[in-house]
Order: structure tokens, then sequence, then C-alpha cells
């Protein structure tokens, strides 16, 4: 099977005792970063005041290098704590900026947790399309956050009932669903998510916490619930979906479930188990469109020599393991049997895969890399690699490009051997 990414499944821990990590609290304990790192759990209900709001407006877009002039000033009037608390308020925002847009992201309350852990509002709109599609009317989302994916659902005309087991993160899911005019649809509920009935409501999403003290949680029993739960609760509703990792191994991935994996602008955003789909089926979806791309089941693409052109499959395929199902609709083969780069003799246009034409195919080396691009008067130069551990940047620093022209290298290897591919690319479809 193919590399999925450069170093993916090359760091993972080994399996823990998931007695050991039956729902442990999750870490959101903070509303912001404020200078004296104190806990400002206390302080988020302020931010709501007229008082607060009137603050929250006030330091909006407020310049990081101005932050001190401005709460020096703000402090005439105001605690030191709801000034703290606005003005790391108002960074949260800027930082969720891109992830919801400006308009709601301005509006929004957000922990650091919860800016770093939130679904894109594209994503999280694309799952709410499909859950009204399947008929949801009313969902159980379990482990919500601060009520991206929610928010998705109300906007989508589903009923929702957000539960998180944190306080601050269910008052901020709360205040979040009135700022943007959605609370009639959507109830936030402070609870343990393992003890909610979820039989009255027509689907269940589930968001696990893979983020620990020690940072992201590889194995899915140490999820916080573990994975094992959640599969258990998503066999009892009529449609489920379960947000997992995108690097979790498919042997992981329950037989009864949909496996789906979702990237956003070439960006590999999630993976997403569904119940009452299509059990054994596996899908990569790419966004905008969307677009997606379904498993035939076909075998492992045979290795081939060099073509005139090289496509790079988008990385929801790659870890989808759907890289056969465009090599096939490109009449193309591998370059390496481990290797998820794709070589063809026409140039043919797929949303799955990003098109290049080659017009060099070298062994490793970086004199030869450094004179072929002298020649042609390349300045631009973009590096690709996979299977190879040169360092893009260590490269440029060593072929040092100058000139007009403009060129992509990837550094990989060809039937086991390392070697430079050059080249250009094709224009998207």
């Amino acid at each position: 099977m193919y590399y999925l990414s450069h170093g993916a499944g090359s760091s993972q821990p080994p399996p823990r005792n998931p007695r050991r990590h039956r729902h442990p609290p999750r870490t959101v304990h903070r509303l912001a970063d404020t200078e004296d790192n104190e806990p400002v759990t206390d302080l988020f209900t302020p931010l709501l005041t007229p008082e607060g709001r009137a603050l929250l407006d006030e330091v909006r877009g407020t310049d990081p290098a101005r932050e001190l002039a401005v709460a020096t000033r703000l402090r005439r009037d105001h605690s030191a704590e709801l000034v703290s608390a606005a003005l790391g308020q108002a960074r949260l925002r800027q930082r969720a900026a891109a992830k919801f847009g400006a308009e709601d992201a301005g509006r929004m309350f957000f922990t650091p947790h919860g800016v770093e852990q939130s679904t894109r509002a594209s994503v999280a709109a694309y799952r709410a399309g499909r859950l009204r599609e399947l008929g949801v009317g009313s969902v159980t989302d379990l482990c919500c956050g601060v009520g991206g994916d929610a928010i998705a659902m109300a906007r989508a005309g589903i009923r929702v009932l957000a539960v998180d087991r944190d306080p601050l993160t269910a008052a901020v899911a709360r205040a979040n669903a009135e700022a943007l005019g959605l609370d009639g649809l959507i109830e936030v509920r402070q609870a343990d998510v393992t003890e909610v009935d979820v039989s009255s409501y027509d689907a269940v999403f589930v968001d696990p916490a893979r983020r620990g003290g020690r940072g992201r949680i590889f194995d899915p029993e140490a999820y916080s619930p573990p994975l094992s739960w959640a599969v258990e609760t998503a066999l009892r509703a009529r449609i489920a979906a379960l947000k997992v990792a995108p690097g979790i191994p498919h042997e992981a991935v329950p037989g009864a479930a949909e496996a789906e994996w979702v990237s956003d602008g070439g960006d590999v955003k999630e993976a997403v188990l569904w119940f009452g789909t299509a059990p054994g089926a596996v899908r990569a979806t790419l966004l905008p469109g969307p677009r997606g791309l379904r498993g035939r089941g076909l075998p492992d693409p045979e290795v081939r020599p060099v073509g005139r052109y090289l496509y790079e499959p988008d990385g929801a395929v790659i870890r989808a393991h759907l890289v056969a199902e465009v090599a096939d609709g490109l009449d193309g083969g591998l370059l390496d049997p481990t290797i998820a780069y794709v070589t063809a003799d026409e140039a043919r246009p797929t949303p799955y895969a990003t098109g290049y034409e080659i017009t060099d195919h070298l062994p490793f080396n970086v004199k030869k890399l450094k004179a072929l691009l002298r020649e042609r008067r390349v300045g631009t130069l973009t590096v690709k690699k996979r299977g190879s551990a040169v360092e893009p940047e260590e490269l440029r620093r060593k072929v040092k490009p100058q000139g007009p022209g403009a060129a992509t290298v990837f550094l990989t290897r060809v039937a086991g051997a390392p070697a430079m591919l050059i080249g250009r690319p094709l224009d998207r479809p």
C-alpha cells in the first residue's frame, strides 16, 4: 500500500488501556490566554453583560502590538480581569475567522481549545447537508465543543441537542447559539455524554476529544470518550456520524460503518464513520464542491515507467486508499509501489488529483538540478516530496534558484531509486 503522506504513521504511540481513559474531563478551563496565566472560567459570564459586550466591540480587531496600550487605557474604566478577558477573546475571534468566517467569528465566543478543535464551517455545512438529505430532522451532538457543528446542523434546519461535560465549553456553545439566532433550534446541555438518552432523536453525531496533555491521541480507544463507546452508541441510532482523526487505521473502521475522508481546498480535515448509510463503503469527499469518489475495490495499480504526466492525488483520496480508482481513470500506474504518485501518458482532467507535465526525469543529484535550473533561469521553485528524506527548504538553499522562470520538482522514488522529476502544473478542471 502506498504512503499516505510523508512520515504518516511513523510516531504512533503503543495502544493504551481503554479502561483508564473512560471519558476523562476535557482539559478546557480557560476562556482566553491571559497575561498572568490565571484561569478565567468565572469571567465568561461578565462578557455577556452590556458592559462586557460593549468592551468586546471596542477591542474588536485590536492589533496585538497595541494590546498593552489599549489594556492600559481601558483599565481606567473597567476591571483588569474583564479587559484581559475581552482582549483574549478578540485574539481568539481573529484566529477563528479562518474557520468560521469573519462575520460569524466576530459574533461568537471561543476558548483556545475550541478554536483549535472546531470543525471548519465549510466541512460542518457539508456534513449537515448530508444529514438533512438522509432525512434527519433532529440530532444529538455529543462532545459539541463550542458548537460549530451544532450551528451548521441548525442552519440546515435540524433540531440539535448539543452536549458537553465541561461547564465553560457548554456555556460558550449556548452563547454562540444565541449570538447567531439559533437558540430556538439548539438546546445546550452540560452533561456526561455517556449518560445522555439519544433514543428520541433521528441521528447521533459524536466528536470525541482527540487531544490530551501530551498532544494528539492516535489510539482510537484513548479518545474521550473511546471509539468503542461511540460505535456502540451509533449502532443504536437510525443514522450516526462519528468524527475521527484522518489517520485512523483502516483496520480500526467497524464493518458496519461507511468511512469517508474529507478534504477542503486540498487539505485533509477529518474522517467520518457513518452508520445507517452504506456499510463497508469507502469514499473521499473533496470540498468545495462537493466532489465524491467511491471505492470500487480495485487492486493496487501496477508500477510503470515515468510517463509524460504525473498526478498527485488529493490527500483525502490517499487517506481513503482510493489511488487505484484515480489511476484507473487516468489509465496510469505508480512510480513506485509505496508512493502515491500516478504517472500516465495522457493529460486527462480529474478533480481528484493535481496534474503536472514532466519535462525532466533525473537521478537524485543536487548539482545537476542546480545546473538545470540555472540554465532555464528558474527563480520560483516549488518542491514536493514523497518518499524522500530531503527537506524542501534545504534543497532551495543549495540550488539557489534565480530568474523569471518557474518549475516544480518532485523528490521521490522511481522503482525504488531516489529520483527528481521536474515539471509544471496542468490547469485544474
